[in-house]
């Protein structure tokens, strides 16, 4: 079984997982993280978009497409302004009665209405869902594989008795986990820990690479690896040294990581994430900022990505033997949609390798097919695997892969109630199953192609207005001239029928589950083209 995306690639994998559901040649890793050549591309006539911009919406042709959904007629509905009158009541209810802070939605689903990628809300409308319940929709909505397996003996005694996975495993549990999280799990990885969310993720696997780091000092002092002083006992029980170290981590400018606290002080990509909480005093690096089209701008990059990978290098000389481990993503979601080319990963990984840190990748909004392989990082083919990969969102459970060297040698170091979630892994073994016989990684990569043409058409188009389209898979985003036009157009895109997340400063990114086909990306070009000429 294999990826077919590079060494890196999972070699445990499903079969049927990189087979293209057409006969076109793959491109090679390090191309597709680039721009196609925007000026062989022709920007279809969509004229005929204003013609559809009335009520009810629909689209020119609902052409019946196959999918797990049956004969279900692909088409977008607009019945009121969105949110509408029955969405706005329940936000006012919302506000003023027990919810929390509910002042960023905008929006209320009406969830047994919707179906593959198209979302419904209470007013009637239908939209097509470009974000994904923030890139957390694995396989559409209402799938029926999916309703299948909350059906299942198995998933209601996994519901009705949720185990402490720590202290009492279910029977079956190492074989579920074999089945799925083992099944696709990253190259180099030997083990895996499942957590409730991505933020518990990331903040567990400090604390791996935390212990780890520690252990490895008092062997070399001639100590055993949980020996421990009286001082360190009770040092410790203060937050002082020696019991705790002044370990780091470092991160990256623009980077997202989660909200709890070492997550958070990791955080870097929006200033209202961080404002008036106490922050960890831990070291940051910068993250390259290319300029688009790629093959127009080569010599500028490449001189940037050189000053990111020297900056890093002396952020770690100046605080050698206080960081314990690096984070990064391989796209950086949150701060703005940004990519660097494998080589700029390929050298921080020998760089962590030379200074002793440890090399965590964030997968926790990029894995699970949504790159156009399984694993984003798996296109940097890297020689040596990272440390640890961090998981979550369209897997449904969280977690981390980590490799032997980084497994603890005393219970209770990595612990809490739940520990993961066997129902969250019951439905991954379903989508799993449903991504091999859909081909939807390599779907993903098909509409990612797609997509990425047409948003780099209508950037050659709109000079004026649209920029840096960019992508992997259909994780891609396009830059708008200014905040206020991309905020415009992301209130432009919802009224006409589709759903699109925002990002950085001035970027839109899309985040759609992985049924997401190329008829659905030529959909969301359409309403693209024309939400830009409104503007």
């Amino acid at each position: 079984m294999s990826f077919a995306r590079g060494t890196c690639a999972p070699m445990a994998i499903l079969k049927g997982l990189a087979r293209s559901a057409r006969s076109a040649p793959r491109i090679a890793p390090q191309i597709r993280l680039q721009s196609t050549n925007s000026s062989d591309t022709q920007v279809r006539n969509r004229s005929s978009m204003a013609e559809v911009i009335e009520t009810p919406m629909a689209l020119d042709s609902p052409d019946v497409h196959q999918h797990g959904f049956g004969n279900i007629p692909d088409r977008i509905v607009i019945n009121t302004e969105i949110p509408g009158p029955n969405a706005r009541h329940q936000l006012r209810e919302y506000e003023k009665g027990w919810g929390g802070t509910g002042y960023a939605s905008s929006f209320v689903s009406d969830l047994p209405n919707s179906y593959d990628c198209f979302i419904a809300d209470v007013d009637g409308n239908v939209l097509l869902d470009c974000f994904g319940q923030i890139a957390s929709l694995p396989l559409g909505y209402n799938h029926p594989a999916m309703l299948d397996a909350v059906a299942s003996g198995d998933m209601q005694t996994a519901q009705v008795h949720r185990s402490a996975l720590g202290v009492i495993t279910p029977d079956g549990w190492s074989q579920l986990l074999g089945e799925t999280l083992g099944r696709c799990a990253p190259a180099g990885m030997h083990k895996v820990q499942t957590m409730g969310c991505g933020s518990c993720a990331n903040e567990n696997a400090f604390k791996v690479a935390m212990i780890c780091q520690s252990q490895k000092r008092r062997q070399a002092q001639g100590r055993g690896v949980d020996e421990y002083t009286d001082e360190e006992n009770a040092s410790v029980m203060l937050n002082q040294e020696p019991g705790a170290p002044k370990w780091s981590i470092l991160s990256f400018d623009g980077a997202f990581h989660g909200r709890t606290f070492g997550a958070l002080s990791c955080t870097r990509s929006q200033e209202i994430h961080k404002l008036d909480v106490a922050q960890l005093d831990w070291p940051v690096a910068p993250f390259p900022q290319m300029q688009y089209p790629l093959e127009e701008h080569a010599i500028a990059n490449a001189a940037e990505v050189q000053r990111c990978l020297d900056a890093t290098r002396e952020v770690l000389r100046q605080n050698k033997g206080n960081v314990a481990a690096m984070i990064i993503e391989p796209i950086q979601a949150e701060g703005g949609d940004r990519h660097a080319p494998a080589e700029f990963f390929q050298q921080l990984r020998q760089m962590a390798l030379d200074e002793d840190v440890v090399f965590i990748v964030d997968e926790v909004q990029t894995g699970c097919g949504a790159s156009g392989a399984f694993w984003a990082h798996s296109w940097w083919n890297l020689e040596t695997p990272p440390d640890i990969v961090t998981f979550g969102k369209k897997s449904q459970i969280a977690g981390y892969y980590y490799t032997n060297e980084m497994q603890m040698t005393a219970p209770y170091r990595i612990f809490n109630t739940w520990m993961g979630d066997p129902a969250k892994l019951l439905l991954f073994k379903s989508i799993l199953q449903v991504v091999e016989k859909e081909h939807l990684v390599a779907r993903t990569y098909d509409a990612g192609t797609v997509l990425l043409a047409g948003m780099e058409a209508l950037a050659a188009k709109y000079p004026d207005v649209l920029s840096s389209a960019r992508g992997a898979g259909t994780l891609c985003a396009i830059d708008f001239s200014s905040t206020a036009q991309r905020n415009a157009a992301h209130v432009g895109l919802r009224s006409a029928g589709v759903l699109v997340g925002i990002c950085g400063k001035r970027s839109m990114r899309l985040r759609p589950p992985l049924t997401f086909a190329p008829h659905h990306a030529e959909i969301f070009l359409d309403r693209l083209e024309h939400v830009v000429q409104t503007l």
